[in-house]
């Protein structure tokens, strides 16, 4: 089988015929160390580059598998977003003054997905500090999308995306607070999978630091649902640390059956347009859905205030990410607060307050959180997924990394809106920590991918990737770039 042939096969697929001794690990591996030289070229997706070590830890799988030893994924040569710590690599963030750090240790994924057999030959880029929606940082510089080259591929997990569009791995691990899976997913035509908070470890994504970072949780993209199924039974579980307590095991999925889930459908936001060709494919996919039995809805008195929850995220989000900064950044904030109009109750307000939050206060938005949460639960007692979209619109032409996100606009039926309120439909789900997958819905007018994201209840998760998996399988899910066949 020739090296393009393998390009687009599944991480199921290829580990089936890497246990029947098909083709072997160090073939597999040199396919995509080929691929990846000959493209990456135009996409600068894998940054961090580590085939020797790869090479030999193929040569060891090939022996394993010699020897009737298998592990789930022995062999699979994977990449591994670049902010996660691999023994030996540096672990920067895009961020200069990291350059030089180098981990001692894997992150807990990634010793997960090695001890299941994966086989780790690079790292792909991100955003400096995983702060944007677009991958470029001063070390690295800037990921293209696939699909045009002078789009993004999302971030931050965007470099991990372009890998998999691209067809140099089956199999990618990022991480999510804002969005850094899904839209990526969204942007690439891919689909990506942000667990319920805390449900995957955590160690070794921290840049230095222990304790975990609020809201964030490490998960898969693949370019088939089945891959985030497979790949989310490495990952879950709890970390060492609390491992002897306790014994884990996810739900499985409500329904087997695309006739037999309730949806509720979801297409505008009361703070942020959307765009008409990201509303009009999930209209589209709500329609066929109909056709195929499942129960539709377009509204419901169950659903949380959008609004209010938006609010909510933007000032979780903005205290996680403040931590740590330095003395200057924090003067600069107060007097951004102080200059706030005490009635200013924009999402821009909630993370200026957010990043100043006393303890007290956060205490209170936990608690709103937490009710927050409840009010889900409740729906999800009506329906089994709600279904939205990842972003408000298709993957964007790369802004200037020197342009400040904050001056930054999006236009959107002619009308410009704020760049960071896009986050809206991110914190949908990642406010409460429920898990969310993306999935394809095809091609848009301009020839870009557009996805759809799937909100399943809390601790749930396989629910909203099999319904992912049943998308696929009744209307299509990916489909290769054509400038990389």
């Amino acid at each position: 089988m020739s090296h393009d042939q393998l390009a687009y096969r599944s991480a199921r697929a290829l580990s089936r015929s890497l246990a029947n001794r098909e083709m072997s690990a160090r073939e597999l591996l040199e396919a995509s160390i080929a691929r990846i030289e000959a493209l990456d070229g135009r996409l600068n997706a894998v940054v961090v580059r580590d085939f020797e070590r790869a090479r030999n830890a193929a040569d060891a799988a090939d022996a394993a598998l010699a020897r009737g030893e298998r592990r789930p994924l022995t062999g699979l040569p994977i990449t591994i977003k670049e902010s996660f710590d691999v023994e030996g690599l540096p672990t920067t963030w895009g961020v200069p003054a990291f350059r030089d750090s180098i981990a001692r240790r894997d992150a807990d994924p990634v010793a997960r997905l090695r001890a299941a057999g994966a086989i780790i030959l690079g790292k792909t880029n991100v955003s400096e500090f995983l702060d944007d929606w677009q991958s470029v940082n001063p070390l690295f510089g800037a990921t293209s999308n696939p699909y045009d080259l002078d789009r993004t591929a999302g971030g931050s997990s965007g470099g991990a995306a372009a890998a998999l569009a691209a067809g140099f791995v089956s199999l990618e691990i990022g991480s999510d607070i804002g969005g850094s899976i899904r839209v990526p997913a969204h942007f690439c035509g891919l689909f990506g999978h942000q667990p319920s908070f805390p449900l995957v470890a955590h160690g070794g994504h921290a840049l230095g630091r222990v304790a975990r970072l609020d809201l964030s949780v490490p998960g898969p993209l693949a370019r088939t649902a089945g891959d985030l199924a497979l790949a989310l039974d490495m990952l879950a579980g709890p970390d060492a640390e609390h491992a002897g307590a306790f014994r884990f095991e996810l739900p499985p999925a409500r329904h087997e059956a695309i006739g037999d889930f309730r949806v509720l459908v979801i297409d505008q936001h009361p703070l942020f347009p959307t765009d008409p060709s990201v509303r009009d494919a999930l209209d589209q996919l709500a329609s066929k859905l109909e056709r195929a039995g499942a129960t539709v809805r377009r509204k419901s008195d169950l659903l949380p205030d959008l609004g209010e929850a938006a609010r909510l995220y933007a000032t979780l989000l903005a205290s996680a990410l403040s931590a740590g900064r330095p003395p200057q950044f924090y003067r600069e904030m107060e007097a951004e607060v102080a200059s706030l109009d005490g009635d200013d109750h924009s999402l821009r307000a909630c993370r200026l307050r957010g990043t100043l939050m006393r303890h007290h206060e956060w205490i209170d938005a936990n608690e709103a959180r937490a009710r927050l949460r409840h009010r889900w639960a409740k729906l999800f007692e009506a329906f089994d997924v709600v279904l939205c979209p990842p972003f408000s619109t298709p993957a964007y032409r790369k802004f200037e990394p020197t342009e400040p996100k904050a001056e930054r606009r999006i236009v959107i039926d002619g009308e410009e809106a704020d760049y960071i309120d896009q986050s809206v439909w991110s914190g949908l789900a990642t406010a409460p920590g429920l898990p969310a997958s993306v999935a394809p819905t095809g091609l848009g007018p301009e020839g870009l991918p557009i996805g759809v994201q799937i909100i399943g209840p809390y601790m749930e998760d396989r629910t909203p990737i099999r319904f992912a998996e049943l998308l696929e399988e009744a209307f299509g899910g990916f489909v290769p770039p054509p400038a990389f066949p």
